[in-house]
């Protein structure tokens, strides 16, 4: 009975009918699971029953147990792996027969007969017309431009439509124009239709919007424009995990383990940029607990030799894990006094830095005081929004963060701004996109059906990607 389910589900996504779906074989897997548990579940009831009833007829050892239950496991095992060997072979299917599709262009056709794909090369030259179509990206190219790392998100809709490829969206466009408005201000007059740009802005909105995403695009276009960008993809990774120790002098909590961290991921891709740009602040760094290793005995403080560069700073900070959590602070006050060239600090999952960290204090013997994030010195210095560097953040309600208060300390009232879900236009493209990447049955497809998943989704980019392979 088993193999025959597995058998159905796997049949549907025959070559020339459809493509089976991950989520698919993942119930199957997880059905085969269940009935494996209750097999050996009714197994065991079964020889305990016998027992009671009189029969003696007890296997010598364990493995003579293991033996006897041998068959049934074999059965629900072997039927699993039929499921997962089909899968493979029908994602290399899909594959063979997408590269067979890259010949034929008339695919590359969205609704009411527009092109899927833009003609634009970079970020920088899309506008306005460019709207509700996909971009063109390469895996390479993204991973050098955003060393630190890809958004989860990105990730998944890449390998999942198996294409490099996301939605050009109306709500980027203005956040991107939004930023060059400030570093260009003719434009401010020219194409801004009486809107004021604003230097700092706070994403919120609901799950799987496309926050994450569009914080990275941004990123992109800022650092192809040649920014200085200090980009933090996991926000809260400064306050999980690692080494913390409180700082008698400032009474901040000094993560060293996480500033260097910090620091290397700021180097990945700015390197050449630090290199040119001065150190303007030479008063001495002053020096915390290492990473395991405690206090220097004969020193407190180190000093940056004259002449030095950022590039400088931060490599000390790399290499000296007492200086560490001290570099970090510094490199926030050198950032603000860069003019030579933009400078942008954009943070996801920015919310993290809102509430309480993982990080206790012992108070009594029984008893610790939970930790909150603006005591710990790196995010203590990068979290406030008072001051006149550009500065983007990011909500992420993935970390189970939990709802915070509209005014948030140290950000500006009209900061936050409202992140949308897929409009009725975008949600067509997305799903003429599915269509043209194999994900939906071309003989399943139709304008009502897509609509109903749409609003079933309440445009949930992730719930629509994952339920519009089941149109009928």
């Amino acid at each position: 009975m088993l193999r025959s389910l597995l058998r159905a589900a796997a049949s549907a996504s025959a070559p020339g009918k459809s493509t089976l779906i991950p989520a698919t074989v993942a119930a199957t897997n997880s059905m085969a699971y269940q009935v494996l548990s209750s097999r050996t579940f009714a197994s065991k009831k079964v020889k305990s029953s016998a027992s009671k009833g009189g029969n003696k007829a007890q296997p010598k050892s364990k493995a003579d147990a293991k033996t006897r239950s041998k068959p049934e496991d074999i059965v629900a095992s072997s039927s699993v792996d039929d499921a997962v060997h089909d899968l493979i072979s029908d994602e290399r299917n899909r594959r063979r027969l997408l590269d067979e599709d890259e010949r034929n262009k008339s695919l590359d056709v969205g609704p009411k007969g527009r092109p899927l794909f833009t003609s634009a090369g970079s970020l920088s030259e899309l506008n306005r017309k460019d709207g509700c179509s996909y971009m063109k990206f390469s895996r390479n190219k993204l991973e050098e431009v955003l060393p630190e790392r890809l958004p989860v998100g990105m990730v998944k809709e890449f390998e999942e439509s198996m294409r490099d490829a996301l939605l050009v969206r109306h709500s980027f466009l203005d956040l991107r124009d939004n930023f060059r408005r400030i570093v260009d201000p003719p434009l401010q007059t020219s194409n801004s239709k009486g809107l004021t740009a604003q230097k700092h802005i706070v994403l919120d909105g609901p799950v799987s919007c496309g926050k994450s995403i569009a914080l990275a695009m941004l990123v992109h276009w800022a650092r192809d424009e040649g920014w200085l960008v200090f980009y933090v993809p996991e926000g809260r990774s400064w306050t999980h995990g690692g080494l913390f120790y409180k700082n008698p002098e400032t009474g901040l909590w000094d993560t060293p383990v996480q500033a260097a961290n910090i620091l290397q991921d700021f180097l990945k891709y700015n390197e050449s940029y630090l290199m040119k740009l001065p150190c303007k602040i030479f008063y001495p760094i002053p020096l915390g607990e290492g990473a395991g290793v405690g206090r220097m005995k004969d020193a407190d403080s180190m000093a940056m030799p004259e002449g030095s560069t950022l590039y400088d700073l931060v490599q000390t900070g790399i290499t000296t894990t007492h200086a560490s959590v001290g570099v970090v602070v510094r490199l926030r006050e050198e950032l603000s006094l860069v003019k030579d060239i933009p400078v942008l600090i954009a943070v996801d999952q920015y919310n993290s830095w809102f509430t309480f960290t993982e990080f206790e204090e012992p108070v009594t013997v029984r008893s610790c005081r939970p930790i909150h994030a603006r005591e710990v010195a790196t995010v203590n210095a990068f979290r406030s929004m008072m001051h006149d560097t550009m500065m983007l953040g990011a909500f992420s309600h993935s970390t189970a963060v939990g709802k915070l208060r509209k005014d948030l300390p140290d950000v500006p009232t009209n900061a936050r701004v409202m992140f949308p879900r897929y409009s009725l236009d975008e949600a067509a493209v997305v799903s003429h996109y599915y269509l043209r990447q194999r994900l939906i049955r071309r003989e399943a497809f139709s304008e009502e059906g897509w609509k109903k998943l749409y609003y079933l989704a309440n445009g949930n980019g992730s719930e629509m990607r994952w339920l519009l392979p089941f149109m009928r």
